[in-house]
């Protein structure tokens, strides 16, 4: 079956304007500068990446290392960004079992990745990082609901509405929408090193981003094309599969990396490139998640495995078979790959080797 519906970016999904900017560069922030400062019961930046890792690049890429580095740094913002025990608490540990349950990261990571690329230092974009993480938990969080995708099970756990009922999953979600902004656009979430000057209009233009990505040109119509589509008899074109995951699923994952590239100062065409590179691989995340969804068990997924067939939903293995499927995410891949190649390599390594392991990932 031909393919040719894959040049996927420009016709489908609106470009958004770009930010001009320099990529600047700092010196790291001393651990002496790790204080007892408090922004509205959060703790500031500085007191989230003092053990952080260096993030030097080894001359041999050590993915594993570098992911979880990663994760550990993402989970000390996003825990210090809720707080516990305070009311209501009840909905306050609904969104701390949500977003504190595990995964893998990629979002954050690719964030981080993506201002490094350009010659920002990561530590800059850590508070959008940790904010797209709320926001992708928002979307699962709410996505579980009975009166969406109906799950019992996420990253190996009982699903938010199983634990706390369906109006505090409801509310949870919510929550965490309204605190990915509020991290954001802190001037506490960000380390003092960033340039005074270009810094306000990188966090108006990733707000803007972040914004675009959730709504009705992102996440939001993807989900609500999904269910219009979903336990229809008859086929659902191709296109409009398309349609729904680089809405659903890539939409975020482009704002992970666009973000990460405007706080680090990156150029309008390289803020571009990495936008396709984005794409690419977020359409490569749902391709790889439908093949996972009909060859893995509930135990290795983490989640309800068989869920899309059990409830005829479209996927790419049901429109083009399994070994259609392999190829086209072999095709996402090579693209993505194509985006890297005018960038320092070694700069360029995570967000490589983050490709790969969408493209490979066994849950």
């Amino acid at each position: 079956m031909a393919m040719a519906f894959h040049p996927l970016a420009a016709s489908r999904v609106r470009l958004a304007p770009l930010l001009p900017a320099a990529a600047t560069a700092a010196a790291a922030p001393s651990s002496s500068s790790v204080a007892a400062h408090h922004h509205h019961h959060r703790r500031r930046f500085s007191a989230i990446v003092a053990t952080a890792a260096p993030v030097s690049a080894p001359t041999v890429f050590d993915f594993n290392a570098y992911m979880g580095e990663r994760a550990e740094t993402v989970n000390r913002a996003l825990d210090a960004a809720i707080p516990a025990g305070e009311p209501p608490a009840a909905l306050h540990e609904a969104m701390r079992y949500s977003l504190l349950a595990g995964g893998k990261r990629v979002r954050p990571a690719l964030c981080l990745a993506a201002c490094g690329v350009v010659g920002g230092r990561e530590e800059w974009a850590l508070a959008p990082a940790a904010a797209v993480e709320m926001v992708h938990t928002m979307s699962l969080v709410h996505d579980d609901l009975p009166c969406m995708d109906d799950d019992d099970l996420r990253r190996g756990k009982p699903t938010c509405h199983v634990v706390y009922g369906e109006p505090i999953a409801v509310l949870t979600g919510d929550a965490l929408l309204s605190l990915a902004f509020h991290h954001v656009a802190s001037v506490g979430s960000y380390p003092p090193d960033v340039d005074p000057e270009k810094h306000p209009a990188r966090v108006v233009r990733a707000i803007f981003e972040l914004a675009r990505c959730i709504g009705s040109e992102g996440l939001v119509a993807g989900q609500v094309v999904d269910l219009e589509n979903t336990g229809k008899s008859e086929v659902v074109p191709l296109e409009r599969l398309e349609y729904i995951h680089l809405h659903k699923t890539a939409a975020l994952l482009e704002a992970s990396v666009v973000i990460g590239a405007i706080i680090g100062g990156g150029t309008d065409e390289q803020i571009e490139r990495l936008r396709k590179y984005a794409r690419s691989i977020g359409l490569l995340f749902q391709v790889v998640d439908d093949i996972l969804d009909v060859t893995k068990s509930s135990e290795e997924l983490g989640k309800t495995a068989g869920k899309d067939l059990a409830t005829d939903k479209t996927t790419y293995p049901k429109l083009l078979g399994l070994e259609k499927s392999r190829e086209f995410a072999e095709k996402l891949l090579s693209d993505a790959k194509e985006q890297l190649a005018g960038f320092d390599e070694e700069k360029a390594a995570p967000l490589l080797h983050l490709a790969y392991y969408i493209a490979h990932r066994q849950n």
